[in-house]
């Protein structure tokens, strides 16, 4: 499985529509503290079906 487009939509601090485009290869995301990051990654593991709040955190 690849993804190749994320979009989101009211997915945490996601309220607005937000586009993200995946390209092949090693995609990195980058940004300050609270823009977002672990939001996209949660969203990634979200569709692949993980949907309890143990899952979607680390635990420690």
């Amino acid at each position: 499985m690849q993804f190749q487009r994320l979009r989101l939509v009211g997915f945490k601090s996601f309220v607005d529509a937000q586009e993200f485009h995946i390209e092949p290869g090693l995609t990195g995301i980058v940004g300050p503290n609270g823009c977002g990051k672990s939001n996209v990654l949660e969203s990634l593991r979200w569709v692949m079906g993980a949907n309890s709040a143990k899952a979607m955190r680390g635990q420690g």
